[in-house]
């Protein structure tokens, strides 16, 4: 079986250390515009459902 020389060896982890951290760099952002989606969502529900209700209790007159 062939193997690395050593000269290699901390070269390749350094670039498989960068690799992994820039995947999980993107697992965050993935992540965290997932909850600002469900946030955003929530807060138009939110909105939709005081604006009915204000509608309901404060009749325009027509």
């Amino acid at each position: 079986m062939h193997r690395l020389p050593t000269s290699i060896r901390p070269l390749l982890a350094l670039m498989l250390a960068g690799l992994l951290t820039s995947l999980q760099g993107c697992a965050v952002v993935a992540v965290a515009d997932a909850a600002v989606t469900v946030v955003a969502t929530g807060v138009s529900v939110a909105a939709k459902t005081v604006g009915f209700v204000a509608d309901v209790v404060i009749p325009d007159g027509d």
